[in-house]
């Protein structure tokens, strides 16, 4: 078995100077991405004061291999809460890992966006243009994902290795997002699954497609993530920080 935990670099985006850490991310690739496709959003999470780890993990690859490559790259000092990011298939190696409870990764909980289905699926994109069409509308990511030598084209028609279609519901604290136009993996599926969960948050991009991370609304994603990690460190019960109101009549 290959040590994943030597062998798959991690990228990381540290906070500014001068920004005390206030958590740990670790981000989970899905089917044909890499560490580096998540660049936007490891950038961004860094500059509210969240360390972001994003791996270098296939969906093909065992959940022992993706736990050590998880804690390889926090390291045993990481700043908490730790939680995994896990997008398409990438989002059930983290509710797998999640569920299993595994003292050597302590997760405070985990965030799943764009949750590969577990079911029978139609045929996936037929060719780039369609794959593109079903990842995002964003033309900047769009434009990198075509560019990006490193980029495995195909990959979202291919299966789901059947060790994640098992159920998983982790008891952890979770943020399912999902686009609403997600040709990949129907919303009611996602819904479904938000719904298995004891402690789940169910966020929907209206119009988003299946990379909701990197979708056109990728700033309300980033934001939203960053309000339910603060939800967080605040309260394991996720209990509002601040509630809107509408303005009283004058």
């Amino acid at each position: 078995m290959t040590d994943l935990a030597t062998t798959t670099p991690a990228r990381t985006w540290q906070p500014p100077t001068g920004i005390a850490p206030r958590g740990t991310l670790v981000v989970l690739p899905g089917r044909g991405e890499h560490g580096l496709v998540y660049e936007r959003l490891g950038r961004r999470l860094a500059v509210d004061g969240y360390v972001v780890h994003a791996l270098d993990t296939t969906a093909g690859d065992s959940l022992e291999d993706v736990r050590a490559a998880a804690e390889a790259a926090i390291g045993p000092d990481a700043t908490t809460p730790v939680v995994l990011v896990g997008s398409d298939t990438g989002a059930l190696q983290a509710l797998h890992l999640a569920a299993g409870g595994d003292p050597r990764l302590p997760l405070a909980g985990i965030i799943a966006a764009g949750t590969a289905t577990t079911t029978a699926a139609p045929s996936g994109p037929a060719d780039w243009d369609a794959e593109l069409e079903a990842r995002t509308a964003c033309p900047t990511h769009r434009q990198k994902l075509t560019a990006d030598a490193d980029f495995e084209r195909g990959q979202l028609s291919a299966p789901v290795p059947e060790h994640l279609l098992a159920d998983a519901r982790p008891a952890l604290p979770a943020l399912i997002l999902h686009g609403a136009a997600d040709a990949v993996t129907p919303l009611e599926q996602a819904r479904t699954l938000a719904g298995r969960l004891p402690h789940a948050t169910f966020g929907v991009l209206h119009a988003g497609l299946h990379d909701v991370l990197n979708d056109a609304s990728h700033r309300t994603s980033a934001a939203h993530i960053v309000v339910w990690l603060e939800r967080l460190r605040a309260d394991e019960n996720l209990r509002p920080i601040l509630t809107l109101e509408p303005a009283p009549e004058a």
